[in-house]
């Protein structure tokens, strides 16, 4: 494996209706896969709890955040770690007026799922508007919203 070296400010973009994705990098070796993307999202409702193939790491930079794990909450403040397992209704809500984490995913899917619901879903239009679109972009990556 070669050494990667991501300059701050750089990384590819998917604007989501939960906040910028940014791609720094994905590892795949023979020890496994992740991807590891950076975070900026304003505040906002929680949106609807959904359950994703892949797990993810989330580590807190800036802000504070509300995430809903399966039936638990945790109140997450900067520096603090939060695991979405996969499998597990997860979902989170800004409750400053943005934040900025990390997100880890296992695999190397999440990237593939972000860059299709970026580019299929407008970031500006309220989600039950665009309801139609999450849903087909959801399907095609194996991810679920919860209770549907």
């Amino acid at each position: 494996m070669s050494t990667t070296y991501v300059r701050p400010g750089e990384g590819r973009h998917y604007p989501m209706i939960d906040g910028d994705h940014i791609a720094k990098t994905a590892v795949a070796d023979a020890d496994g896969a992740f991807e590891v993307f950076e975070v900026i999202a304003p505040a906002a409702p929680m949106a609807p709890p959904h359950v994703s193939p892949w797990t993810g790491v989330l580590f807190l930079l800036e802000g504070r955040i509300t995430a809903q794990v399966g039936d638990t909450r945790h109140e997450v403040e900067p520096g603090g770690v939060v695991v979405f397992p996969a499998g597990t209704p997860s979902s989170f809500e800004v409750v400053e007026q943005s934040a900025r984490f990390l997100a880890i995913t296992s695999g190397d899917r999440a990237g593939r799922f972000f860059a299709d619901f970026a580019g299929s879903v407008p970031s500006d239009q309220p989600v039950e508007e665009s309801m139609e679109a999450i849903l087909t972009v959801t399907q095609r990556h194996g991810v679920r919203l919860a209770g549907a």
